[in-house]
């Protein structure tokens, strides 16, 4: 019985449409279903990823129309991260970000990866990471996660060249996403905020088993912690990571467009799914009964600093209710939501989605 990876992201957006524009029409991501929130379903959740949608590459948002802006902070998470093959896409995507009009910040050398950030219409924080060169650079692979590294490094704040970093980008306009550049891998990391991270590793080492497979500190706040977990060896796709902050100095999140609602690792099936849930009680967490999402099953509880995490089931998939081919095409309902089809239909705004093509 493990953890499997990342499953999906779950965000609040103000504007369907501009979301849809953005993640569909800007980086790529193919949209793979229209529906509504199970637990609102006079609102939209529209799901975006790969071209089937697969666990580990579902970006999702509840639409909440008109909301206020959302506040990061303790409890919440900081940003999440998509994942490129390598430095080449990533200034690619600089390139091509910035020709938009979008702020983009970095490539900065973050000694396990590589990665920009930039912000959703809604203000999400979002990084593009590179696959490696990974947790081996400066420990053996037996045993990362299980000293402090020190962070000794020309791109730690107060010691990068912020002039040749903001320099540094692709040499020519890039208006179509290459095969180099193409976000099919999905998910890099998600990275959250706790208030207490050895109380945080409890949780996610402790009870859901996942392996520490950093301690270093924050390369933007380097007086505060930075610890990952992750599954196996830690591959971009698994990982969990928590920045600690002072709860004296550091507010604690609110939730509104721009935020995470929650975010789900993927468990194999049902029987470990129940397993898991049993597992949390003992432990003394809160947790949902069984929720029935069609496309998944669901549980949900919460980390030490109240951050919603749901554990959801790797099928059976979003081809369940429509073909491949179509996915994303027309609005999907539960079966127990079928009746009220032509009232909910109404309440909605009409949407339309930029043409996608497979890289």
């Amino acid at each position: 019985m493990t953890i499997l990876g990342l499953h999906h992201i779950t965000l609040g957006s103000s504007n369907a449409q501009r979301t849809i524009d953005f993640y569909v029409g800007v980086l790529g991501l193919r949209f793979v279903k229209r529906t509504v929130n199970f637990d609102d379903p006079t609102t939209y959740h529209l799901y975006f990823g790969d071209e089937s949608g697969r666990p580990g590459t579902a970006v999702t948002f509840f639409e909440w129309p008109g909301a206020p802006r959302g506040k990061p902070g303790i409890g919440g998470t900081h940003h999440f991260a998509l994942a490129v093959k390598d430095k080449s896409g990533l200034l690619q995507w600089k390139r091509r970000l910035t020709d938009l009009g979008l702020k983009v910040e970095g490539p900065y050398d973050r000694k396990y990866f590589t990665s920009i950030y930039f912000n959703d219409p809604d203000g999400t924080v979002v990084e593009i990471a590179t696959h490696g060169p990974g947790w081996t650079v400066d420990e053996p692979a037996e045993r990362i996660g299980q000293k402090f590294i020190e962070l000794v490094t020309e791109n730690t704040i107060g010691q990068r060249d912020d002039q040749a970093i903001a320099a540094e980008t692709w040499p020519q306009p890039v208006p179509e996403i290459t095969p180099d550049m193409a976000l099919n891998h999905g998910m890099h990391h998600i990275t959250a905020i706790s208030s207490k991270i050895a109380r945080t590793h409890e949780f996610y080492h402790g009870v859901l088993g996942m392996r520490r497979v950093k301690m270093t500190a924050n390369y933007d706040d380097p007086k505060s912690q930075h610890w990952y977990w992750g599954v196996g060896d830690g591959l971009p796709g698994t990982l969990i990571t928590y920045f600690e902050r002072d709860p004296a100095k550091t507010r604690w999140t609110q939730m509104g467009a721009g935020q995470t609602h929650h975010f789900a690792l993927a468990v194999e099936n049902e029987a470990a799914q129940l397993e898991w849930r049993k597992r949390l009680l003992r432990a003394g967490y809160r947790v949902s009964p069984v929720m029935e999402r069609v496309y998944f099953k669901s549980i949900y509880t919460q980390d030490p600093d109240g951050h919603i995490v749901e554990l959801a089931t790797i099928g059976p998939g979003f081809p369940v209710d429509e073909p491949v081919a179509e996915l994303g095409s027309t609005l999907k309902l539960p079966p127990w939501l079928e009746a009220q089809r032509a009232q909910l239909t109404r309440g909605l705004s009409p949407i339309t989605v930029p043409e996608w093509r497979k890289v």
